[in-house]
């Protein structure tokens, strides 16, 4: 009966440890060079070797009444700042997810994204959405990056 009381504590414990351990590296951050957040979201957050963003736009920016490539373009600015601070790069892309409000630009933003990606094409995922936040937006990219 001991034996099997002290296995079940054993399992409760390590669980424990497991669990306290990943939740210790999971890392919120906000880089004011990209702005404020404007609601209840972080920047990106850093998990197991990982960094995962949040939705990124043109909005605040002079690209937000541009095209989908220019909207594109300053996206990526934004990625490249978010990376620069967590000592990664574009070289580190994962994952890419598109949300896009119209596929009359696409020629345009899969020139500008196999320009961007150079020979790191990430995998990726296309959306068709009805809109975005803000009427001029265009796009908005969310990524999956591995820390360096």
């Amino acid at each position: 009966m001991f034996k099997n009381h002290s296995a079940i504590l054993f399992f409760i414990l390590f669980s424990t440890c497991i669990q306290a351990a990943h939740t210790m590296n999971i890392t919120r951050n906000n880089h004011a060079e990209i702005g404020e957040p404007v609601g209840p979201y972080t920047h990106s957050v850093t998990f197991d070797n990982q960094i995962h963003t949040s939705g990124l736009t043109a909005f605040g920016t002079d690209a937000i009444d541009k095209n989908i490539a220019f909207q594109t373009k300053e996206i990526f600015k934004q990625l490249k700042i978010l990376l620069k601070k967590e000592n990664s790069g574009l070289n580190r892309l994962i994952k890419v997810t598109l949300f896009v409000s119209d596929f009359s630009e696409m020629e345009s933003l899969r020139a500008t994204l196999f320009d961007l990606y150079g020979e790191h094409i990430p995998a990726s995922s296309l959306v068709k959405v009805d809109a975005l936040f803000s009427q001029d937006l265009k796009i908005e990219i969310e990524a999956i990056i591995a820390l360096a």
